[in-house]
């Protein structure tokens, strides 16, 4: 196996522990704990299950740190196709990182009052019901924020992909697509009230999921193509 296989190959494991702890973190347990619409329940559900979302934050610290490393792991893949998009992919990528991770926040805070501090006393139950749904609710809009560079860095990864010539055009084509879905789906969510309630918005960032998820596991079980191939550097 060639260095650049074994690269590729650990770019693709590192890729596939972000998607299994983001999808753990940021759909799983809040499909078991979260009901928007029922504060009382939501509070219910955490308390009774709060191991289950400690695990959903560890998830989430885990799946940043493997995103730090995924961008400089690619870098090396994929600096020879073009210097200039390498670097802005793993800036993009990079700043993502301390804002999801200040984000969580929200979350350890939720653990505060879920585990009832003594300094808690003052607030009753449904006081404390609807700081647990702000709290939630701000994290969600903190993920908003952060989606707008889960969308930025997809581009000139997608660029590089396609003019690789050892990975599939057509998973560049769908992480480029993929960086206009997630900014319209911050804008979108941002400038029009109830744009959830939009079929649309259920499938708006469908083409960065199969783009990251095909780039993943092809690099995961393909690596790159053992072929000669010209790659002019453009800078």
């Amino acid at each position: 196996m060639t260095i650049e296989n074994k690269t590729a190959r650990f770019a693709g494991f590192i890729y596939l522990i972000v998607i299994l702890t983001g999808f753990f973190s940021l759909m799983y347990v809040p499909s078991k704990l979260m009901v928007w619409k029922d504060p009382a329940l939501t509070f219910q559900n955490i308390s009774s299950s709060v191991q289950l979302f400690r695990l959903g934050i560890a998830g989430s610290m885990l799946c940043y740190i493997a995103f730090t490393l995924l961008p400089l792991v690619l870098y090396k893949l994929l600096k020879n196709v073009n210097g200039t998009y390498a670097k802005l992919m793993v800036i993009l990528a990079l700043i993502s990182v301390p804002v999801s991770l200040m984000n969580l926040q929200s979350k350890f805070s939720v653990l505060t009052i879920i585990e009832g501090a003594d300094y808690l006393k003052a607030f009753n139950t449904e006081q404390l019901q609807s700081q647990v749904m702000v709290l939630l609710n701000s994290y969600n809009k903190g993920i908003l924020i952060v989606q707008i560079f889960w969308g930025l860095w997809l581009f000139p990864f997608g660029y590089l992909v396609y003019r690789s010539g050892f990975l599939p055009k057509i998973l560049g084509i769908f992480l480029m697509l993929g960086c206009f879905g997630y900014l319209l789906n911050v804008f979108g969510r941002t400038i029009i009230p109830h744009f959830s309630d939009y079929s649309v918005s259920d499938y708006i960032t469908l083409p960065a999921s199969i783009g990251e998820i095909g780039t993943c596991l092809w690099l995961l079980i393909f690596g790159v193509k053992n072929k000669t191939r010209e790659i002019v550097e453009v800078d």
